[in-house]
């Protein structure tokens, strides 16, 4: 898989990374391009990394349709479970063991890949939130803007977790849908027990998929409030849209974010 690197000035000591992991359509080129990130990390002294958001080529399955919000373009950052998938569609596998080797072999005398945060989009947004609540202490902070928050209960999850991981019996409860609910960031909040942490959260108020129920950050708030060793630091944002505008107008006070919690990592 392909993904997409910006270093800072080289200094005496290797600089941590921060990964981004981008929503659906999107590649390892969209944050890169479009998010003008790179004055802050390169002030603060931070490496981004930003992997594609699925496996790509002609042997990786597709959605039989050629929709946007499955198969290629939209691996939802966890590891499928049916097939055909499952012999491609190992996204949390790929962030969370082989994408840190690869960015060590890459650049490694750079880059202290054991020092990291994750922020994501919409769909990377689901996938940041996830990953660090699946894996307590992997990374120092977790920021996200209009992430997917309760993906069991909105069209895209549904859709994305029917295919990758299996059909929930219909006559179970959401809360009953182990399979489903492991990578349910709103579910994984209310069930956290790892060191307290603090989720950052950005929602444009102008968002139409927050008004067509796809986001559902109320969720997220409502599991989180019941967690004392989770806060979430939800910020609505009157005006702004799911648009790349609207991470531009944000990202330095993410990046600021994540350089605070880095630097008591050693």
């Amino acid at each position: 898989m392909r993904f997409a690197v910006f270093l800072p000035s080289a200094g005496e000591a290797k600089v941590p990374v921060l990964y981004f992991l981008s929503g659906l359509t999107c590649t390892e080129k969209n944050f890169s391009e479009k998010a003008g990130a790179q004055r802050a990390a390169a002030e603060l002294g931070i490496a981004l990394v930003m992997p594609d958001t699925s496996p790509r080529g002609d042997d990786v399955p597709d959605d039989k349709e050629g929709a946007y919000d499955f198969g290629k373009g939209a691996g939802f950052y966890l590891d499928a479970a049916k097939e055909p998938f499952n012999a491609h569609f190992n996204m949390e596998t790929y962030v969370m063991e082989e994408l840190p080797k690869a960015v060590a072999a890459a650049v490694g005398t750079f880059v202290d890949v054991s020092r990291a945060s994750v922020f994501g989009h919409s769909m990377g947004g689901h996938g940041a939130i996830t990953l660090a609540l699946r894996h307590p202490g992997r990374f120092a902070s977790v920021s996200a803007f209009a992430p997917i928050c309760n993906p069991c209960a909105c069209p895209w999850g549904k859709k994305a977790f029917a295919g990758y991981l299996g059909e929930a019996a219909a006559d179970l409860p959401v809360t009953d849908r182990s399979s489903w609910a492991s990578h349910d960031a709103s579910m994984l909040a209310a069930a956290y027990d790892g060191p307290p942490l603090t989720l950052l959260v950005y929602q444009g108020m102008a968002d139409n998929f927050l008004k067509a129920g796809q986001l559902l950050p109320d969720a997220l708030q409502a599991a989180a409030a019941t967690n004392d060793k989770l806060t979430v630091d939800y910020f609505a944002c009157e005006g702004y849209d799911h648009s790349y505008w609207f991470i531009q107008s944000f990202v330095s006070e993410h990046i600021a974010f994540h350089a605070a919690a880095l630097a008591t990592r050693s």
